[in-house]
């Protein structure tokens, strides 16, 4: 016995005329929201509210970026707009003010002959230095203690 497997799964049913549900709630909505404009502020004031509010439902239920309804446009802009921004390319003013070069460059050779007098010295004979290194913990521990 053969089934019929369904075709165009993706593809909303149209319910209502040429309109699928969602459309049609878009389009009902807005025309909705129209009349409450209409009723409240009149042709003359209401007009550009009203031509607004119609021109997103239209969008909303018509118009599709990229095969892609608008809503996600819209939900996706608001995303980028409401999250925090991190900026990698920008450079960052220090805290304390601005530092004069020469200052700065005292800094980093105080920083490169720290950095100097820590590390580990290599040479030709990995277990001499393997020996140095282990001497170096050592006494590392003890003074510590």
């Amino acid at each position: 016995m053969q089934f019929k497997v369904p075709q165009f799964l993706d593809i909303e049913d149209k319910i209502f005329g040429p309109f699928t549900f969602k459309e049609f709630v878009y389009l009902a909505g807005g025309a909705g929201l129209c009349f409450v404009l209409y009723k409240l502020l009149g042709l003359v004031l209401g007009a550009i509210p009203i031509l607004a509010v119609a021109g997103l439902a239209i969008a909303l239920a018509r118009y599709r970026p990229n095969n892609k309804p608008f809503i996600n446009m819209i939900e996706a802009g608001f995303t980028y707009f409401m999250q925090n921004k991190l900026y990698i390319w920008k450079r960052r003013e220090n805290k304390i003010g601005k530092i004069n070069d020469k200052e700065l460059e005292a800094q980093e050779a105080e920083k490169k002959r720290k950095n100097l007098e820590n590390a580990v010295r290599l040479g030709g004979n990995k277990l001499r230095d393997l020996a140095w290194s282990l001497d170096v913990l050592d006494l590392n521990k003890h003074q510590n203690n």
